[in-house]
């Protein structure tokens, strides 16, 4: 007989996730928090779900267009709605690089679970940002991707349970080292 539920190569500690709760990650776009959260579902069998992802199936348009039509204010309400009616267990939640704007959504976020900061220095995230331009960044009129980062930083500090420093290993790698944290008492 096939098993269907395959025992994960790490179990998250009930001290740092309760086996009901999620594990949500902040930090830049392209910070690959979407794929390094595909792939620690893979350490830790549980599901992946992008925020992103979530918006566009709702509107039926790519992320890009719906920052298009909106200002940062809207676009930013709108991602908080989104992620204020997700509700799941068992779920690395990758939000979009905005989500720490809203204090509400961060809060609610923190009761899920461990929120991780993926922190990635400037010239990589720029370097991936410039490959995919059409990402959806929530900008004010003028405001650079180097000023949403400086910006950004603080609040990513602020709201993150850990930080794991990103960069350019594979995001396996990175998936591992956040599952063996998970996985050790705090």
């Amino acid at each position: 007989m096939t098993q269907i539920f395959q025992k994960p190569l790490y179990e998250p500690h009930p001290s740092k996730v309760d086996p009901r709760g999620c594990i949500s990650f902040i930090g830049m776009a392209a910070a690959g928090k979407t794929t390094i959260g595909r792939e620690l579902s893979h350490f830790i069998n549980w599901l992946s779900l992008d925020a992103d992802h979530l918006i566009e199936s709702v509107y039926g348009v790519r992320l890009q267009e719906v920052t298009d039509v909106l200002d940062k204010e809207a676009f930013l309400d709108l991602e908080a709605t989104a992620i204020l009616s997700i509700n799941v267990k068992r779920t690395i939640i990758s939000t979009g690089g905005s989500a720490v704007y809203r204090p509400r959504t961060m809060e609610y976020l923190r009761s899920l679970g461990p929120v991780i900061y993926i922190s990635v220095p400037l010239p990589i995230i720029l370097t991936r940002v410039a490959r995919k331009p059409e990402r959806g960044l929530a900008m004010n009129p003028g405001q650079t991707v180097e000023d949403l980062y400086h910006e950004r930083a603080a609040l990513y500090k602020k709201y993150a349970t850990w930080t794991i420093e990103g960069g350019e290993a594979p995001a396996a790698q990175y998936a591992e080292e956040i599952a063996r944290w998970l996985s050790k008492s705090a």
